[in-house]
C-alpha cells in the first residue's frame, strides 16, 4: 500500500465527513483512512466505519498521530487534521507525484482558510514564507506527508510539546531526508479555533511561539496556554 492518512479526531462528527467525502473523490485510490480517535461521544466512530476508514485510540493531536502510524501499513504517512477538506481531486495524486519526483523525505503543503479576509491574507503570507524557507527552516501546516522509516527514524510525534509540535517533528524528519513545499491545488482548512478564541490573540500566540521555538527550542511548559478542546473532554470523560 502506498499511502496512509491518519486522522486525530475528537468529536468530528461536523468536520469529518466533508474530509471523508473528498478523499473518497480521489483519483488516486492506493490508501487506507486511518482514525484515531480521542473517545468523541458523538457520531465521530460510525461515520468514519461508514467510510471505511480503521479505528485505532487516539487522544492529544499528537498521540493521535502516533496511535494511528502504529497500525498504518502505507509506505508514506499523511497526517492532516479533520476539519481539512482536499479541494481537488487530483490533489492526492500530484501530492505524492511529487513528493516523488523531487525524493522528498517529507513535505508540507498549500493551506489557505475558510475565514474572512484578514485569515485569508495571513494564509496567503504564510504559504509564501514556508515556500521561501523550505531549504533553511522546515515549517509544517497541520498536514504533514512523510515516509514512514522517516516517521520511525525520529520516534513519532513528541507528546511532550504543548504546542507546534508538527514543525518540530519535520525539523527533526530533515535529519534523514529532504523536506519540501509542495504547490498543488489547495486544502481548505478551517477557522474554527480563529472564530472562538479570537484571531488577533490566536495568531499572536503561533507567532509568539514561532519565535520562541527558532531561539530556544520545542516549547514543553504550558507558557501559551494553548488549548484544544481536547482538554477539556478528555478531562471529562476521565472524570466519569
Amino acid at each position: 500500500m502506498e499511502l496512509s492518512i491518519i486522522i486525530p479526531t475528537l468529536n468530528e462528527e461536523h468536520y469529518l465527513p466533508l474530509l471523508l467525502k473528498s478523499i473518497k473523490k480521489q483519483t488516486f485510490t492506493d490508501y487506507e483512512i486511518i482514525v484515531a480517535d480521542a473517545g468523541s461521544q458523538d457520531k465521530t466512530v460510525t461515520i468514519a466505519q461508514s467510510f471505511g476508514g480503521r479505528l485505532t485510540k487516539g487522544g492529544l493531536p499528537a498521540q493521535g498521530r502516533n496511535e494511528g502510524a502504529k497500525i498504518a501499513r502505507g509506505n508514506l504517512f499523511l497526517f492532516t487534521d479533520a476539519d481539512n477538506i482536499f479541494t481537488s481531486p487530483n490533489f492526492l495524486y500530484d501530492l505524492i507525484k511529487q513528493f516523488r519526483e523531487r525524493n522528498l523525505g517529507s513535505a508540507s503543503f498549500l493551506i489557505y482558510s475558510d475565514g474572512n479576509r484578514l485569515d485569508k491574507i495571513l494564509y496567503l503570507f504564510y504559504n509564501l514564507w514556508v515556500k521561501l524557507t523550505q531549504n533553511l527552516l522546515p515549517h509544517a501546516t497541520n498536514s504533514v506527508l512523510v515516509r514512514r522509516d522517516i516517521h520511525q527514524k525520529i520516534g513519532g510525534f513528541d507528546e511532550k510539546i504543548k504546542i507546534a509540535e508538527d514543525q518540530e517533528y519535520v525539523r527533526r524528519a530533515v535529519r534523514y531526508g529532504k523536506f519540501g513545499f509542495i504547490e498543488v491545488d489547495p486544502v481548505l482548512n478551517s477557522c474554527r479555533r480563529y472564530r472562538a478564541q479570537g484571531r488577533i490573540k490566536t495568531y499572536l500566540k503561533y507567532f509568539l511561539s514561532g519565535m520562541v521555538m527558532f531561539f530556544s527550542g520545542p516549547i514543553k511548559s504550558d507558557i501559551f496556554k494553548y488549548r484544544f478542546d481536547y482538554q477539556k473532554v478528555l478531562k471529562k470523560n476521565n472524570n466519569k
